[in-house]
């Protein structure tokens, strides 16, 4: 049987579960992970005491971005800034212990400035993971001693349980942060700095700025007060950026969803009104570039908050971070088809790529996500996707998923037939057509279908399910 092609005009919906075949990576599709230093979650595994350490810490490095740049990771996040502490030579802030084992020790090298370079070799962007306000554990404090930010400044400090927290009401939290962002972009090429954790701690945990209010308050409301604190900050930090860098990018990860939308709630936790993070307003009047929002959900906590960001953002990138470590056993124990449904809805919804959290999961090849993302996400579809077709009459999303009824073109499909059949949900045959022509579903009512192929014999297989 010869080989034919077939071009289907289908819903965004549809053209969301086929994974655009052929479609490269452009300049601003981003393929991003976050890369945690962080108590060495990510990396480094090893301590750099010695010659040895050194060289097998470096390795390790080596290793992960080969690994990432062979899976189309075009951009990481790499943690800079991790509680107080860094991750290269500052003159402001001490050594983070990730590296040697002991807080404020120096590794003898420059992680930062061999990452940065290892990175550049594979043809992938480096941006500097800044944590904001998220500052030294009591315990790492006292091993600190006079070095550690409590110490050196406690009046921008909080004590939450047992960790410091930056006071964004207190108007010198913002020059120090801009200070450590204006560091790293003086001093390193990184293609961008990424801020984290830039807003206020959520309801449970203990932040008492009752003395700050009182001082900086001038009679504003407290809510509109602290969104306030968070946006003065951010902008000290792009003014600071501009002064030396201009132009380059500034990200941050918000809290995964925006705000409440008008029939989908996001359940009391959301960027604007519960962190005091108004993303959306930095974006749109440019003092931020791109926006990674954590949206580590799934189901009507995601689809509909993915289009919510899109539909919000004037200008600018937005590029979801999506929940890879969900794939694990010892967490949410997600089916990778679950991930794999969300990259494709991001692509076919035209968003500017993707974000993965984190770097490890995908290393480790967590349900094969290493495999499908290295081998088959640019290729054939209907191999790429599996099994996910017959996933989709499960997926009785609402009206929100498919926003938009414009027709959108889904790459040609490789099937060898005479002709196809398009069925009901009852199995009642609605239309056939020849591979040479053109189907529409524009003339469809809506509710749920199946494309079945005819061969000469009249043998019929399924080709996919797909909704209206």
């Amino acid at each position: 049987m010869k080989k034919l092609f077939l071009t289907l005009l289908l819903f965004p919906t549809v053209f969301s579960l086929l994974s655009a075949q052929s479609v490269k990576v452009e300049k601003k599709d981003y393929r991003a992970v976050w890369l945690t230093t962080l108590m060495g979650l990510d990396w480094p595994k090893t301590r750099a005491n010695n010659a040895e350490g050194i060289t097998r810490q470096k390795q390790e490095l080596i290793d992960i971005l080969d690994r990432l740049q062979q899976a189309g990771i075009n951009t990481v996040l790499f943690q800079t800034r991790l509680r107080g502490t860094t991750a290269y030579p500052s003159d402001i802030e001490p050594w983070d212990g990730a590296f040697t084992g002991t807080p404020g020790k120096s590794p003898n090298y420059d992680p930062l400035r061999f990452a940065l370079d290892e990175a550049h070799k594979r043809g992938m962007e480096l941006h500097a993971w800044v944590v904001a306000f998220p500052v030294n554990k009591v315990a790492d404090m006292k091993r600190l001693g006079n070095r550690s930010l409590p110490r050196r400044h406690p009046e921008l400090c909080q004590l939450s349980n047992d960790q410091y927290l930056m006071d964004p009401g207190v108007p010198a939290t913002g020059d120090y942060i801009a200070s450590i962002c204006q560091e790293i972009a003086q001093n390193y090429d990184v293609d961008g700095i990424h801020l984290d954790y830039i807003r206020y701690p959520e309801n449970g945990i203990r932040f008492n700025d009752a003395q700050t209010y009182k001082r900086y308050g001038q009679g504003l409301p407290l809510n509109p007060w602290r969104t306030e604190n968070v946006t003065r900050v951010v902008r000290k930090i792009r003014r600071a950026l501009d002064s030396v860098r201009p132009g380059i990018v500034l990200s941050c990860s918000p809290v995964g969803k925006y705000a409440d939308m008008a029939r989908q709630s996001s359940r009391g936790w959301n960027a604007r009104d519960a962190v005091h993070q108004d993303a959306v307003a930095w974006l749109n009047e440019g003092t931020m570039d791109v926006l990674f929002p954590m949206m580590y959900f799934d189901g009507d906590n995601f689809y509909p908050f993915v289009l919510d960001w899109k539909e919000r953002a004037q200008r600018g990138a937005i590029v979801p971070g999506l929940g890879l470590y969900c794939l694990s056993a010892n967490e949410k124990n997600w089916p990778l088809v679950a991930l794999q449904r969300q990259i494709n809805f991001l692509r076919t919804q035209r968003l500017n790529g993707f974000c993965l959290f984190r770097s490890k999961f995908l290393t480790d090849n967590v349900k094969g996500v290493f495999d499908w993302l290295s081998h088959s996400y640019d290729n054939d579809p209907l191999q790429a996707m599996g099994g996910i077709f017959e996933t989709l009459r499960q997926q009785k999303k609402s009206a929100a998923l498919s926003p938009s009824t414009d027709w959108q073109k889904v790459p040609r499909i490789n099937v060898d037939a005479e002709v196809f059949v398009v069925v009901d949900n009852m199995g009642r045959e609605i239309r056939r057509f020849r591979p040479d022509s053109v189907f529409s579903t524009a003339d469809l009512p809506h509710g749920f279908y199946q494309l079945r192929a005819l061969g000469r014999k009249k043998a019929n297989h399924k080709i996919m399910d797909f909704r209206k």
